[in-house]
């Protein structure tokens, strides 16, 4: 009996071919199988299922009998081809055949992409530079300020005083383009925050200086890019009442800050509380940084190209990820579509530097033999429960989904390649002062 015939070509360093023949008694097996399926599921009057004649069956099936059994060698062959010589794709085949003739070897090829093979090199002894970042007074009082944000209240201007910027006004508008009005340009005791931004330019600027209970005439010249082809490039009058100013009031830094949270006893807890946060973002940020230069250093050392199948799926996670953001910001699907399909080439090569460095911390790990083990996974679910006050079994049961299981345990690795580089490397700690990064 003839033997499955397996040639393997490499077409480049990310691209192999694998052609097959296969005997055509192997062939002859795969159409009986799916004639027989086929004669239990036909209807053809004057034959009962199960009992209609191949000859017969041929006439009205023979095309889609073919295909079907061409396709299950293929399936069935390729991946045991793949599987006996360890090949593991990462992109789907290119198939190439000309489908299946009488008593003949039937024969394909499939063409597909791999990871790179090569040796990591130049990952021990970087030079490498690590900021350590002194968190200032200031910055501590900017996030402060930053939170109080988030308690202030909107208070009614009782003095008589002039709106000035920053102030929240209620108006009353009507606007005219040369003499007719619109119903476009028009609202009542509409909120407006002077200095947003959010009306056409000189809009919030002329209303400065005005009082409750002003009308004021505001002229204005729309953008030549209005998305209202009517108003863009054009004057626009628009008469203005004032019927109301508020401003905003925030919290003292005392104790009436301090009762919004439950877990301070004074403000210098709050503080400190601040500033130990503020230090572990810019711990994190610092370590991200490092290894930045990390990734940078290695893909510059070690040369090799990188999988277009894998950077067009990292392109795909980016859209995705900033279609989601987008959309729970509250912009429309449509204009988030056409904001990243603009943005697909953009992408390619922050996805092209994910996929290489990827490739090489897998490489590293596996070269140094730094893989994460069930242990492993075991002690981070237990700091997590304590850093994060959670049940550690309720913790567990989250991530018993293999998907979840799997990007954790490639999360722990690259933690560990990470470290075994630092580690190996030559570090100069560059102190800075304040979290905008400004040098000693």
């Amino acid at each position: 009996m003839s033997e499955v015939v397996v040639k393997i070509e490499d077409l480049s360093p990310i691209k192999k071919k694998i052609s097959l023949e296969i005997p055509w008694d192997e062939v002859k097996n795969e159409l009986n199988a799916v004639y027989h399926d086929v004669s239990k599921k036909a209807k053809i009057k004057g034959f009962r299922p199960g009992k209609i004649p191949r000859k017969i069956l041929e006439t009205y099936f023979k095309d889609q009998a073919e295909t079907e059994a061409a396709t299950n060698i293929v399936n069935k062959y390729y991946w045991q081809a793949l599987e006996e010589r360890s090949i593991v794709p990462v992109s789907k085949p290119d198939i190439n055949q000309e489908g299946i003739k009488e008593n003949t070897n039937y024969s394909f090829s499939a063409s597909f992409e791999i990871e790179p093979e090569f040796e990591p090199k130049g990952y021990k002894g970087l030079e490498l530079e690590k900021e350590e970042i002194k968190v200032t007074d200031d910055d501590v009082r900017k996030r402060i300020d930053e939170i109080k944000q988030m308690f202030a209240t909107m208070e009614e201007v009782v003095e008589d005083r002039n709106v000035i910027q920053g102030d929240f006004v209620v108006i009353d508008f009507a606007g005219s383009l040369d003499g007719e009005a619109y119903d476009e340009l028009k609202s009542e005791n509409y909120f407006l925050e002077i200095g947003s931004g959010k009306f056409v330019p000189g809009f919030e600027d002329q209303l400065i200086g005005t009082k409750k209970g002003e009308t004021r005439e505001v002229k204005v010249t729309f953008p030549d890019n209005y998305h209202e082809s009517k108003f863009a490039g054009k004057e626009v009058i628009f008469k203005v009442s004032v019927n109301g100013i508020r401003e905003k009031k925030l919290p003292e830094n005392d104790e009436h800050l301090v009762k919004n949270f439950e877990k301070y006893n004074s403000f210098e807890d709050f503080q400190n509380d601040v500033r130990k946060s503020l230090e572990e973002k810019v711990g994190q940020m610092a370590k991200i940084n490092l290894q930045n230069s990390i990734t940078d250093a290695l893909i510059k050392e070690n040369n090799f190209e990188a999988p277009s199948a894998l950077v067009e799926r990292q392109i795909y996670y980016m859209m995705a990820d900033t279609q989601q953001r987008m959309i729970t910001a509250g912009i429309d699907e449509q204009s988030v579509m056409d904001f990243t399909l603009k943005m697909r080439d953009k992408y390619k090569d922050d996805a092209e530097k994910i996929v290489k460095s990827f490739l090489l911390i897998k490489k590293i790990a596996e070269k140094e033999s730094l893989i994460a083990e069930e242990q492993d996974v075991e002690q981070y679910l237990q700091d997590l429960a304590v850093k994060s006050a959670r049940d550690y079994e309720s913790l567990k049961k989250m991530y018993d989904d293999d998907k979840k299981k799997d990007s954790l345990t490639m999360e722990l690795m690259q933690k560990k390649v990470f470290d075994f580089i630092e580690s190996n490397a030559n570090i100069k700690v560059v102190e800075k002062t304040g979290m905008d990064m400004e040098a000693k």
